[in-house]
């Protein structure tokens, strides 16, 4: 399994069980740039998450992948 592959079907599901939302923008090597989206884009620990996911991904895939976090609020957040 890629590590494009393990973020859609492992580590997704995961966040959608606590109201997040992941989906993988851009795939180079050694970088996943991932936007984050529902509760996951005003989360306060997004760096921790990301450290752990990229922990995940070096222990199932066998692969070091630098994650860079995209924050993406619904466009009525910023709404006054």
């Amino acid at each position: 399994m890629n590590a494009r592959e393990y973020v859609e079907n492992v580590l997704a599901p995961r966040l959608q069980g606590d109201g997040g939302w992941v989906e993988v923008q851009k795939e180079e090597e050694g970088t996943l740039e991932l936007v984050f989206r529902g509760e996951c884009s005003k989360c306060l620990i997004l760096d921790r998450c990301t450290a752990w996911m990229e922990q995940k991904l070096a222990a199932e895939t066998g692969r070091q992948v630098r994650i860079r976090a995209i924050r993406k609020k619904p466009y009525f957040w910023d709404a006054k």
